[in-house]
C-alpha cells in the first residue's frame, strides 16, 4: 500500500488523475476504469478532464464500471448514480454512453442483476483501476461495517450514519433510498489498481483505520491493506491522524526515478 499525502484537496485529485493515466496509457484502448461516486473523487474526474481536453490523455475506446446503484430511485432521478457517473465521469472523459456500466438498481429481480455485473466485468478482463472513496465508517462502495471481505456485488441496506452522510445530496434525509446494490468487496479486490482519495479532517479517522488499524469488516477499506496495488491519497486533513505520515511523506520524496508519477 501507497500513502500520498498531498498539500490540498486539488492537488491529491491531479496526482490521482496523473496515476490512472499512466496506467492508461499502458494498458492502451482497452482500458477499464472503475468508477465511484460521492464529492471524494470529484477532484479526480476533473484532472483526468483537463488531461482529455488537453490531448495528453484518451480514453475514449475504454470502459468504466461503477461501484454501485440506489435501490428505489425511478430511472433518471438526478441523484442516481446512473445519472451521476453520465455527468461526472461519461461525458467530460469522453467515453462512449454504451462501454459504461452501472449497476442496475432499477431490476425486478436484483440477486440476478448483481450476478450478471460481476460477469459483466469479468467477460471484458477485470478492472484496471478502481477509483474509491472512503465513507466516514470506513466503508468503500457501499459495503457497510460487517460486510464480508470476500463478498460480491449485492444488495446492501445503508446505515443511518451513510444515509445521514448523503443526505447533503438530497431534499431530505426521507428521501435517500436505505437499499442500494453495491460491488462487494471482493469484487473490488480483484481490481488490478486500486486508488482511493478522501480529503477533509472529517475522513482522518477512517484513513487511519483503513491504513494503519486492523483487517477488520468494522472497517470494511481496511481489506485493501492486502491488495498488492493499492494507492491512498489523501490531503494534510485526511492525514491527520494517520501515526507514520512522516515516514508516508519521506517515502514518497525518496521514490526512484520509474516508482514517480508525473503530475501535470
Amino acid at each position: 500500500m501507497d500513502v500520498i499525502i498531498c498539500k490540498d484537496a486539488a492537488e491529491a485529485g491531479r496526482y490521482a488523475a496523473a496515476k490512472i493515466a499512466m496506467v492508461a496509457k499502458e494498458v492502451g484502448n482497452r482500458f477499464v476504469l472503475g468508477v465511484a461516486t460521492g464529492s471524494s473523487p470529484l477532484r479526480t474526474y476533473q484532472a483526468l478532464a483537463d488531461l482529455v481536453d488537453s490531448g495528453k490523455l484518451d480514453i475514449s475506446e475504454g470502459s468504466a464500471f461503477a461501484l454501485d446503484e440506489y435501490v428505489g430511485l425511478p430511472k433518471g432521478h438526478p441523484e442516481s448514480y446512473a445519472e451521476v457517473i453520465r455527468k461526472t465521469v461519461t461525458e467530460p472523459l469522453h467515453l462512449k454512453p454504451e462501454n459504461v456500466h452501472v449497476p442496475d438498481g432499477f431490476a425486478k429481480d436484483l440477486k440476478q442483476a448483481a450476478l450478471d455485473y460481476d460477469a459483466a466485468i469479468k467477460a471484458i478482463g477485470g478492472v484496471d483501476v478502481q477509483i474509491l472513496g472512503v465513507g466516514s465508517n470506513g466503508h468503500i462502495g457501499f459495503n457497510e461495517p460487517t460486510s464480508s471481505l470476500a463478498s460480491r456485488t449485492r444488495i446492501k441496506t445503508l446505515t443511518p450514519q451513510t444515509r445521514e452522510d448523503n443526505a447533503r445530496f438530497f431534499d431530505s434525509l426521507e428521501q435517500v433510498p436505505h437499499h442500494c446494490l453495491t460491488q462487494g468487496l471482493g469484487t473490488i479486490m480483484e481490481a488490478r489498481n486500486v486508488v482511493l482519495v478522501a480529503d477533509g479532517e472529517h475522513k482522518a479517522e477512517a484513513i487511519a483505520a483503513v491504513v494503519e488499524g486492523p483487517i477488520t469488516s468494522m472497517f470494511p477499506g481496511s481489506v485493501l491493506q492486502m491488495h498488492q496495488h493499492a494507492t491512498i491519497i489523501v490531503d494534510e486533513a485526511a492525514a491527520s491522524k494517520l501515526k507514520l505520515a512522516d515516514y508516508y511523506r519521506d517515502m514518497l520524496e525518496h521514490l526512484p526515478e520509474w516508482q514517480r508519477v508525473k503530475v501535470a
